[in-house]
């Protein structure tokens, strides 16, 4: 990376984020990958086929260089929330090949215009509709690595896998015997605390 041009290291934090949300799917059911956690319904290849949109948009629409697949959950008249799960004849296969390839098409959009270069974000305000390269990556790495958050938790919650990326989890070397004692202690804690507070209402 020079002084002058940022892009490569925006990238590396990018491409990080977006490993990061795949390897949540790794081992799991085609159920386990779609099935709702919470109670919005949040869900593993949901969060996937919500990225494949948010991509497609930011480093191709915005920039005049749409990508050359057609993404239909992203047309502005979609059902609400149809970008966020799969359908059964949506397959993982084809969500993850799709997201990989707005991967590509995205990389391809930066490196040809470079940091600085302007488009226009139509569904952001008028005062801050115009964005450079530069900002939609900034974005693309917040928006990214929210979405990655909400997949660890989505699969702790589903098998108890954790942590930050494979090959390197980024949690203390420790046994299942240990986590469930320190999960007691928060417990624990967490109750005291809360006793200053009064018995539950209700």
């Amino acid at each position: 990376m020079t002084a002058t041009d940022p892009c490569p290291e925006l990238l590396r934090y990018l491409r990080g984020a977006r490993e990061a949300v795949l390897w949540k799917l790794d081992g799991l059911s085609e159920y386990d990958v779609r099935r709702p956690v919470t109670p919005t319904g949040t869900n593993l290849l949901g969060l996937v086929k919500h990225l494949v949109a948010v991509e497609s948009d930011y480093l191709g629409t915005v920039f005049g260089r749409p990508f050359g697949e057609p993404v239909p959950w992203a047309d502005p008249g979609a059902e609400p929330n149809t970008d966020m799960w799969a359908t059964p004849d949506e397959s993982r296969e084809y969500i993850v090949g799709l997201y990989r390839r707005v991967w590509a098409h995205g990389d391809a959009t930066v490196a040809e215009l470079g940091a600085d270069a302007v488009g226009r974000v139509p569904w952001w305000p008028q005062d801050r509709a115009e964005v450079t390269v530069r900002l939609v990556l900034v974005h693309l790495i917040a928006e990214t690595d929210r979405h990655a958050g909400h997949a660890d938790i989505l699969r702790e919650l589903i098998d108890g896998a954790a942590g930050l990326a494979a090959g390197g989890d980024n949690l203390p070397a420790v046994d299942r015997a240990w986590w469930e004692g320190y999960r007691d202690r928060l417990e624990r804690a967490a109750r005291e605390a809360g006793a200053a507070d009064g018995p539950p209402l209700g």
